[in-house]
């Protein structure tokens, strides 16, 4: 095995450094017993108390959950049509146009995108609230999971779908009990990607949101301008902790899927 240079080293040293410090010291801030955020007056949780009696937080952040769900959902249907229809349609009148309506969200500016959504929602009478937010991110989002679903399609063997078509079953019931447990890994990155994309959103929610919809990532940003808070390191914390955890556990999922599909070939071979 090639051993790691000193140069390589130290710059994956230092890029971690970089990445991770920072929410390093603000986990071990929003244990801080002081109210000044850059000063240690000891060791203390009640940061973690305030935050669970905090009605404007614990609002956003139901807002948010509720919408991250929603719209990722959504996304998620909508973008593995997409997906099954870029693949397996083949060519066809105003194929190059769905495509580019496809990918466009993907450099579009989220500036643009919020704006335009924005005017859609006005012009048609919509008032503003959670399902404008919902729409604008299953609008951006489904995008993203169309790329992943169908770089997954790309190398799905047909011959499996085919020989299920050949057995009796419909095209429906096929894709049902074939093509989509296969896919299903894919389709559930989707999901995940689209969930994050949706919790970490701002500018596009900012345009969407109306007085009775604020999501959390708004009122963290509204709070911050006014000073960081022990509260706000305090519901970072959790969220990271949130995050960390459910990529762990999807690693381990990922892995032990691995393994049993590897013990499965290994036993299919010999026999």
């Amino acid at each position: 095995m090639r051993r790691m240079s000193w140069f390589n080293a130290t710059s994956l040293t230092l890029g971690f450094v970089f990445l991770y410090l920072p929410m390093l010291i603000l986990v071990i801030f929003s244990f801080n017993a002081s109210k000044l955020v850059t000063i240690w007056a000891g060791f203390s949780t009640k940061w973690y108390g305030e935050l669970m009696r905090n009605e404007a937080f614990l609002d956003a952040a139901w807002v948010t959950a509720k919408v991250a769900v929603a719209s990722s959902t959504l996304a998620t249907v909508l973008g593995t049509m997409a997906a099954l229809v870029l693949v397996r349609a083949g060519r066809f009148p105003g194929r190059t146009l769905f495509s580019g309506m496809i990918y466009a969200p993907l450099v579009m500016p989220e500036v643009i995108t919020g704006l335009s959504l924005l005017l859609l929602f006005i012009g048609i009478g919509l008032d503003r609230g959670v399902l404008t937010i919902v729409l604008a991110h299953t609008t951006f989002s489904m995008c993203y999971v169309s790329v992943v679903v169908s770089s997954r399609l790309v190398t799905f063997d047909d011959s499996l779908e085919e020989a299920a078509l050949d057995l009796g079953c419909s095209r429906l019931e096929a894709f049902l009990l074939v093509t989509l447990p296969i896919i299903a890994p894919a389709v559930i990155s989707g999901w995940l990607l689209a969930f994050t994309l949706s919790l970490d959103d701002l500018v596009i929610a900012s345009f969407t949101a109306g007085p009775s919809a604020t999501t959390l990532p708004i009122k963290v940003f509204s709070a911050v301008r006014l000073g960081v808070s022990p509260e706000i390191n305090a519901l970072s914390t959790i969220m990271i902790t949130i995050v960390a955890v459910g990529v762990i556990t999807a690693s381990l999922v990922s892995k032990r899927a691995a393994v049993k599909r590897r013990n499965e070939e290994q036993a299919a071979g010999r026999a």
